[in-house]
């Protein structure tokens, strides 16, 4: 008597193990295309957003806007006064801050995509050693029946 159980991996599988885990390399590919016009805006908008998402971009805008603060202030008007918070701190300052966030944010996605990655890779080993084992309990049982039978 065989074993009824047959494993049939499931076909993403194959393609996963192919394909290995999302890159940011295939993302920028996808975001922007694999020609000389797609490579090079990946990498000014990079580089832009690698100089200017960082704290000492936002220390220097926040010295820059301080530049025009007391002309704003010193005109005595609400409008000006607040088209300058708006219009020149707030953005200014806050673009870099955010920007800083979102690498944050986007670095500790990207661990956990690997990890997330990683996980189902082990645990998908795990169920495999898992079936290999069962494969061999039911041989044992087979034998057992088969001898069962034959002492019969």
């Amino acid at each position: 008597m065989s074993t009824p159980f047959k494993y049939v991996p499931h076909p993403h599988m194959k393609a996963r193990q192919e394909s290995g885990a999302p890159t940011v390399a295939e993302a920028r590919a996808e975001v922007h295309g694999q020609g000389v016009m797609g490579r090079f805006n990946a990498k000014i908008g990079l580089r832009i957003t690698l100089i200017v998402g960082t704290m000492w971009t936002a220390y220097v805008f926040t010295i820059l806007t301080l530049v025009s603060a007391p002309a704003a202030f010193a005109s005595g008007d609400r409008l000006i006064i607040v088209a300058w918070v708006a219009q020149t701190f707030l953005q200014l300052v806050l673009l870099p801050i955010i920007i800083v966030g979102q690498n944050v944010q986007a670095a500790a996605a990207d661990a956990r995509s690997l990890a997330t990655y990683n996980d189902a890779s082990a645990v998908l080993e795990e169920a495999k050693q898992i079936q290999a084992h069962l494969l061999s309990q039911d041989e044992a049982i087979q034998n057992i029946l088969s001898s069962l039978k034959g002492s019969q």
